[in-house]
């Protein structure tokens, strides 16, 4: 089974060289003041643990299986209980004119841990219990930070550290993403040339050869020319979900309900909508579109229109069909077809936008959606002219 690259993996590394060096300042600490200490043989016993507990943290976070929540707080618990042994291997004037008998830099490594495991927040953290207990090691709160900016280093390393690894998660995410896209557009046109050089030529070749025979295979004929160009307009289209930058380009969801019988007519550039938004547009214009497909009769065209006003996106749709007597709106909504009303209206005036409907008999109808666009949408057009 594979794993999962670990994009913080380098940082891991790198803590571990801190590790190393921390151990040397403590072991040279411990021989230092060894002879002061009040239980000097307990304190290098600790000692020993304390380097043997730095060799399974190194190598636990070197192998990966130690990159877990668990182990990190087990890490900040040891750190812990080791500051607070100070208190069984020194006597209380000399915690009060020292540091921890482990070394607050030694201690570090905790802080460092619980950034790279948990973000900024978990370094912060960690960084605090350290230094609450060397705090509660002397009794007091030094509030001297020109003597004493341990504090401040700490809570310094916690956030440098763990905005670095919340950073690094974050670009290896969209690296991810991208690729899977590329991916995708790759299996897309593939998939493309497949159907262009196999589907899409039987098609063609049925439709010709149905047309030169003629009499009943002219029905057969029309019906494969009609699923060639559906074919055609479904390989070269966008792909409709298709998110650009901040927002969705609804032209590419229109795109994909043209037909024989429906003209799609799009700006050259995308029309970028916030992403739910677009979704909800879509939705509204495609209710109106199966509402002609259904009412405006066998031989209507319907005509989609997509304009891009800046703070506004605008979609007619309009067809030449028989149109809607007066009244048959509202004795819809008495017979409890809400379609129009829920579906298109509703839906619009949800959003923030209209929906307006011009018909009359004989005269086709056309419906105009207008949604404004998000501010942030607004300024990611206006950056990108």
């Amino acid at each position: 089974m594979l794993c999962r690259p670990d994009p913080v993996t380098p940082l891991w590394r790198a803590a571990q060289i801190f590790r190393l060096l921390s151990c040397l300042y403590a072991l040279g600490f411990q021989i230092a003041v060894n002879g002061d200490l009040a239980r000097p043989a307990l304190a290098w016993v600790l000692c020993a643990g304390l380097i043997v507990w730095s060799i399974l943290c190194a190598i636990a976070y070197l192998q990966g299986f130690g990159r877990r929540a668990s182990w990190v707080v087990a890490e900040v618990v040891v750190v812990v209980a080791l500051m607070l042994s100070t208190e069984a291997v020194a006597d209380g004037h000399w915690i009060a004119d020292n540091q921890s008998w482990p070394t607050t830099l030694w201690a570090t490594n905790a802080t460092i841990s619980a950034a790279l495991q948990f973000g900024p927040v978990g370094g912060m953290a960690g960084g605090l219990a350290v230094m609450a207990t060397a705090a509660a090691l002397k009794g007091y709160v030094s509030v001297d930070l020109g003597r004493n900016a341990t504090i401040v280093i700490e809570l310094a390393v916690g956030l440098a550290v763990g905005m670095a690894a919340q950073t690094a998660r974050r670009a290896h995410a969209e690296l991810e993403r991208a690729v899977r896209l590329a991916a995708s557009l790759e299996e897309r046109e593939r998939l493309s040339r497949r159907v262009h050089d196999g589907a899409i030529q039987v098609l063609a070749l049925v439709s010709r050869r149905g047309r030169e025979i003629g009499g009943e295979t002219a029905q057969l004929a029309e019906l494969a020319g009609e699923q060639e160009r559906a074919l055609r307009r479904l390989v070269s289209a966008p792909d409709p979900d298709r998110r650009t930058g901040a927002g969705t380009d609804i032209g590419a969801l229109l795109r994909g309900r043209a037909s024989d019988r429906v003209s799609v007519s799009l700006p050259a550039e995308h029309v970028l909508l916030e992403h739910e938004a677009a979704q909800e547009l879509f939705a509204a214009a495609s209710n109106a579109l199966d509402n002609a497909a259904a009412h405006a009769g066998p031989d209507a065209q319907v005509f989609v229109l997509l304009e891009d006003l800046g703070d506004s996106v605008t979609v007619s749709i309009r067809d030449d069909g028989v149109g809607i007597r007066d009244g048959r709106l509202a004795e819809a909504v008495r017979e409890g077809h809400v379609g129009i009303s829920k579906s298109i209206v509703g839906r619009m005036d949800w959003l923030g936008g209209r929906a307006q409907l011009s018909t009359a008999p004989g005269c086709g109808t056309e419906w105009e959606l207008t949604l404004p666009r998000a501010p942030g949408i607004r300024a990611d057009i206006k950056r990108g002219q």
